[in-house]
């Protein structure tokens, strides 16, 4: 494509050389830098994209898209200025593979709490439906069947693109995506059409990234301000910033609701471990997912399937036949009929969503041994009241080890630790190697007590030093469980 197509709809300060000129490829890392490409320099919190223009023309490439142009201009290569170059790639990269996101039925989910799951419902539900689908998300991308490793919850806004070509390729007509915060702020989602968007909930998280409560709304908010006028907005009405996120959308305002008025209302019924009971829209249904947390994913899914233009009852038979997604709430049940749970609640709300399900659901004596850690190099405001949630719910928690990344897990815990009160501490320990921990909890239970693994949900790694050692933590509990 030619670099005055790749540019259409960004606006520029100003243009120093050609832009008749084919470009072969779209880069922000001049290590991937060659013939033909088109280097974006984007200033980062850790390095500057502008530090490396001279490798990345060195490198071959024909083009820099920068902030600041460097003081010396090579005359072979065109420079191109602008205010945001993460905005502007954005654009860029829909221009460059055919603006993708604008021929397919786009549906971005964001919030705290309930991304993956909702995103993956929708994903299974319209495959349900007839419909061949893509997903964008936390735990996996997938065309169909095929299914292409994620590295972040959003990937970069060229990787978005080219996923998205494959999908339109692939026959694709609905693609469902996550949508983080980090996304929103670093305009990932520059450029992308959306036919509609899903707010699921909001409580506090990446305060390490956002800084305030109030900056991580706003980002949130941020993704139904760029909505058009031709999608529509969902937000779940029970929560108090649910409406902070339509306040200045353009698009098509709807709500979903357990305890107030929406457009979809819903109602649990019966809750146990095996199931959900809802009157949704005033039907009842069945569903294989549990919790309350998922009845508001599924009203979300379900509100979302029918602004697409689905039936209702098509919809909610569909929906009653779909299972949890990997590691939400996922069960393994040991032979001595002990309950193991293993879910990804990494943030306060999260975690206490799952233990209060989980205390709604046990019946006599069935005692809960909760295993729970926080990330490393993350919001350490959490980790205090992770563990006040645990030991508050929980009848023994041992806190343990989660992805420690560049921090040492002793460190992680005694944040956690802060959080036990004096009078809970005869019920939590500490075990910094989660394989123990997770064995220790399943020795101390007895039969049909529940046993929570919580943290870190689908992953199958442990990030040590920048190292990811396998470790799954369902996997784990299979074999403590005498698998």
């Amino acid at each position: 494509m030619l670099l005055s197509d790749v540019l259409y709809k960004i606006s520029l300060i100003s243009v120093s050389g050609k832009t008749d000129f084919s470009v072969s490829s779209i880069v922000f890392d001049s290590r991937q830098a060659g013939p033909g490409s088109l280097f974006v320099a984007i200033p980062g919190t850790q390095v500057d994209g502008h530090d490396f223009i001279p490798k990345a023309v060195s490198s071959g490439a024909a083009a820099i898209l920068c902030e600041r142009l460097p003081e010396i201009l090579e005359e072979s290569v065109t420079y191109v200025q602008v205010e945001n170059a993460a905005r502007a790639m954005g654009f860029a990269a829909s221009n460059f593979y055919d603006s993708p996101s604008s021929k397919l039925k786009l549906v971005g989910v964001t919030g705290t709490n309930g991304k993956t799951s909702t995103a993956t419902i929708l994903f299974s539900l319209f495959r349900k439906l007839g419909y061949r689908c893509g997903l964008l998300s936390t735990v996996q991308n997938q065309i169909e069947d095929e299914v292409i490793p994620s590295t972040h919850t959003t990937p970069d806004s060229v990787k978005i693109n080219e996923l998205l070509q494959l999908m339109l390729d692939g026959g694709c007509v609905f693609v469902f995506m996550e949508v983080s915060s980090h996304a929103v702020v670093m305009e990932r989602i520059a450029g992308l059409t959306f036919v509609g968007g899903i707010f699921t909930n909001i409580t506090q998280d990446h305060l390490d990234f956002h800084e305030t409560f109030d900056n991580y709304i706003k980002a949130k908010k941020g993704f139904f301000d760029q909505l058009p006028a031709t999608a529509f907005a969902l937000t779940n009405a029970d929560d108090r910033n649910g409406k902070v996120m339509l306040q200045n959308t353009k698009a098509e305002k709807h709500s979903y609701s357990l305890k107030s008025i929406g457009t979809f209302k819903g109602k649990v019924l019966d809750c146990g471990l095996f199931g959900l009971q809802m009157e949704v829209n005033g039907q009842e249904v069945w569903f294989k997912l549990i919790g309350k947390f998922n009845a508001y994913n599924l009203l979300a899914v379900f509100g979302a399937a029918v602004l697409l233009g689905e039936n209702e009852e098509e919809v909610l038979t569909q929906l009653s036949d779909i299972k949890p997604p990997p590691g939400r709430f996922e069960q393994i049940i040991s032979p001595e009929k002990i309950v193991g749970i293993v879910d990804y609640a990494h943030t306060p709300d999260a975690l206490q969503n799952v233990l209060e399900t989980i205390a709604d659901l046990r019946e006599g004596n069935q005692k809960i041994i909760t295993v729970v850690g926080c990330g490393g190099n993350r919001d350490k405001g959490k980790r205090p009241l992770m563990a006040k949630i645990a030991c508050e719910i929980s009848d023994y928690v041992i806190l343990t080890s989660d992805n420690p990344r560049n921090e040492e897990p002793e460190d992680i815990l005694a944040d956690m630790q802060a959080g036990v009160l004096i009078t809970q501490k005869r019920k939590v320990e500490t075990i910094t190697d989660r394989r123990e921990a997770i064995l220790k909890a399943v020795k101390m239970a007895h039969p049909e007590d529940i046993v929570l693994v919580a943290g870190k949900g689908h992953e199958t790694y442990q990030d040590i030093k920048g190292v990811k050692h396998h470790f799954d933590d369902k996997e784990e509990l299979f074999l403590a469980f005498g698998g």
